[in-house]
């Protein structure tokens, strides 16, 4: 027996009767399930029931191959996805392939040249939202992942596991052409393009190409005249906010590189590298 939709703006039939409630909730809005801890409230109990396990801890599904446990079917079926390989979802301009759906529509963002996610303070654009959160702590000066060997500190956590491989010596990403291994994925990627002469991203204006988005993100300024970051003391506007952070040192008179040689300072990484040739060869 199928159970009809009495509202005249969708009709929509539903085998079971449980299905058609749901659904009559989403055009009420009404959420009649809470939790208990935190009051947060959905539309069906089964939501509630998943959501409960952020409290509980509970991680029912097991990932047969790699034991690695998760709070629902769905996130489990996707990481599978890594030990099977199968990328489901297809770019339709460059036919590149996702094993989710939400990493192919951040993707299609590259051929549509959508950049939903403004900053406020220096109004660059991004892709993702994860994306504008991090470049906004270079505004804010957070970093607040620090490690526990050499108390460096970094913005991201996912920059301070591939930092820690420093101390560490893992290189657990390797290249199946030639063996050679790498600490994270991005530096893995970047190698293949050896291989493979892949060049993805290309400019719309003067068709030039580039391994790394960033690089083609800054390229584009070339035609934009775009200098989005300026110095506070004498106004001078740059591409790069490394290139503002290494010019404002003119104003500062800031030598944060030290010889451990001779303990001379310097503004500027390269010079130190010079000079520590210079000590070399002269010993």
């Amino acid at each position: 027996m199928e159970h009809t939709c009495p509202s005249d703006l969708c009709n929509i039939t539903c085998k079971q009767l449980r299905h058609l409630k749901g659904h009559q909730r989403v055009l009420t809005g009404e959420h009649p399930y809470r939790c208990d801890i935190c009051n947060k409230t959905f539309k069906v109990s089964q939501n509630l029931k998943v959501h409960q396990r952020v409290h509980t801890g509970e991680c029912p599904y097991r990932c047969d191959v790699c034991n690695k446990t998760f709070k629902t079917s769905h996130y489990l079926k996707v990481h599978e996805r890594l030990h099977t390989g199968e990328r489901p979802y297809s770019c339709d301009v460059c036919n590149k392939t996702f094993n989710q759906l939400p990493h192919l529509k951040v993707h299609q963002r590259v051929h549509t040249g959508e950049r939903p996610y403004r900053c406020d303070v220096c109004n660059n654009t991004f892709i993702q939202l994860t994306h504008l959160k991090i470049h906004q702590r270079v505004h804010t000066g957070e970093r607040s992942y620090q490690c526990d060997v050499c108390c460096k500190t970094f913005k991201q956590s996912e920059y301070l596991k591939v930092h820690q491989r420093v101390h560490t010596g893992d290189l657990p990403y390797l290249c199946n052409v030639c063996n050679i291994t790498f600490r994270d994925t991005r530096s893995l990627k970047i190698h293949e393009c050896v291989h493979t002469g892949e060049v993805p991203y290309r400019c719309d204006v003067c068709n030039k190409t580039f391994k790394l988005l960033k690089d083609l993100n800054v390229h584009q300024r070339v035609h934009t005249a775009g200098r989005p970051y300026c110095c506070d003391m004498c106004k001078k506007r740059f591409q790069r906010l490394t290139t503002l952070k290494v010019h404002q040192i003119v104003h500062t008179g800031e030598r944060p590189y030290r010889c451990d040689v001779c303990s001379k300072t310097f503004g500027h990484k390269c010079v130190l590298k010079r000079h520590l040739l210079s000590c070399c060869n002269q010993q």
